[in-house]
């Protein structure tokens, strides 16, 4: 089957089973949601939203996560208080008080959209900066994580040598229209979380196995 055709056959079904979708983790603003997605990395989101939803109430916005520009430890520990059940929650609060610090010194306490200004920002690496200009933005950019990695290279949308996320950023957005690729992350990575699992991939109920070749 040409590429075309595959990525054509997929996103049809994709386009059709769901129309509408959005991120799982849950959120009241752009600097609430980038919390979430630095506290989601190597955590589940139903894990995050179990503990984002106190953290939220007591630091609803960057000014009040930032605390003492100087590195208030205490701000730290407060913020370690609400995020201890994630993975690697002392990192995690260190990073989110930075990151609230440099929102409130060099952006007016406000999310910035631009790829480069947002990699400034400690706990942010390319993946979380694509979730937010893709959730937050609706800019064209493609998130790769372990499911989109995952399911990209099952259903042959990637060739073997895209064996980077950043290659299989590239050839997705290369292949995938711009209007479509920021529902095109949640996409693969629903159908990655729910449907094409890691360990046993539920193939007798995916609705894409007659076109799938089987990459496992």
């Amino acid at each position: 089957m040409r590429k075309k055709d595959r990525y054509r056959l997929v996103l049809d079904f994709f386009r059709q089973a769901m129309p509408i979708v959005d991120t799982e983790l849950q959120y009241g603003n752009v600097f609430q949601l980038l919390c979430a997605v630095i506290l989601s990395a190597q955590c589940t989101d139903k894990r995050i939203n179990q503990v984002t939803p106190a953290l939220f109430r007591r630091f609803p916005d960057a000014l009040s996560m930032a605390g003492d520009s100087n590195g208030d430890c205490s701000m730290i520990d407060e913020v370690l208080e609400y995020i201890k059940s994630v993975s690697y929650p002392n990192s995690k609060a260190r990073h989110l008080v930075a990151m609230a610090q440099r929102l409130v010194e060099q952006y007016g306490g406000e999310v910035p959209q631009d790829m480069d200004a947002l990699l400034t920002l400690p706990g942010v690496g390319r993946k979380t900066a694509n979730v937010i200009q893709a959730v937050a933005f609706g800019q064209a950019t493609m998130a790769v994580d372990t499911h989109v990695f995952r399911v990209s290279h099952r259903l042959g949308l990637v060739p073997p040598s895209a064996n980077t996320p950043l290659k299989v950023e590239r050839e997705l957005v290369k292949n995938i229209p711009a209007e479509d690729i920021p529902r095109a992350h949640h996409w693969l990575l629903l159908h990655g979380r729910y449907v094409c699992t890691s360990q046993r991939p539920h193939c007798a109920k995916c609705e894409l196995e007659p076109l799938c070749p089987k990459i496992l």
